[in-house]
């Protein structure tokens, strides 16, 4: 349980959704901070420590995609979740690939967000300081958690913080069959088929990266999810 109260950055250009919000959350015991555009999240952001990003897609100067771009330069690991009017199906999949945790279309009911920033609060450790380097081998491979880089032959190649999520996460349990639902549930919080399609992506990503070591396979069980095939030193 966290002993202070979590601080939330709320982007939102229609003022009297983003009141509303403001009086829910602070109700639910969140400190809360609204910018009405793009440009005076990232300067609150640049100037503030906060927990957790409720980003509106849609906003003047700055849109919500390049503001958690520009957000995840300061603060890789920080939590996101898109609040828009827009439901096409690649502006999920863009949202996830930037990073995003979860993605909320208007018009929602509060609780349904409530429940969104409290399944990511539970993924927010008590001190967020405490991050220890992750230097991992994998086949032929050195993986840098912490650092996000992938290297093989003296070549090294940077992921996304996504990216180096799922392969931790796969790492964590090579050789074991993984859960498709179970493993969604812990990268994003609930099994959802964007979330599933994005998962996908990313996968086929991860592949291309391990290519040069023919002896790692990340295998499709049908109906079941996936197993991570690594030799046995």
């Amino acid at each position: 349980m966290h002993k202070d109260k979590l601080k939330i950055l709320l982007a939102e250009d229609d003022l009297h959704l983003g009141m509303l919000l403001v009086d829910y959350l602070e109700a639910e015991g969140f400190d809360v901070k609204l910018c009405k555009d793009g440009e005076l999240a990232l300067k609150a952001f640049q100037n503030g420590q906060f927990d957790l990003c409720l980003l509106d897609v849609m906003m003047p100067k700055l849109d919500g995609f390049t503001l958690a771009k520009e957000m995840k330069v300061k603060d890789k690991k920080i939590p996101v979740i898109f609040i828009t009017a827009r439901s096409l199906k690649e502006d999920k999949l863009k949202g996830y690939d930037l990073g995003a945790d979860d993605y909320i279309t208007k018009p929602f009911d509060e609780e349904e967000l409530l429940w969104k920033i409290k399944a990511l609060i539970r993924r927010i450790p008590e001190n967020k300081t405490e991050t220890k380097a992750a230097i991992i081998s994998i086949g032929k491979y050195i993986f840098d958690l912490n650092n996000q880089s992938l290297t093989i032959n003296n070549k090294t190649k940077r992921i996304t913080e996504k990216e180096s999520d799922i392969l931790n996460y796969l790492s964590f349990h090579r050789n074991h069959v993984i859960k498709r639902e179970e493993m969604l549930k812990d990268l994003w919080g609930e099994n959802d088929y964007f979330f599933g399609r994005s998962l996908d992506v990313f996968i086929t990503k991860i592949r291309k990266y391990l290519k040069e070591d023919p002896d790692l396979n990340i295998e499709n069980v049908f109906g079941v999810g996936f197993i991570f095939n690594v030799p046995v030193k």
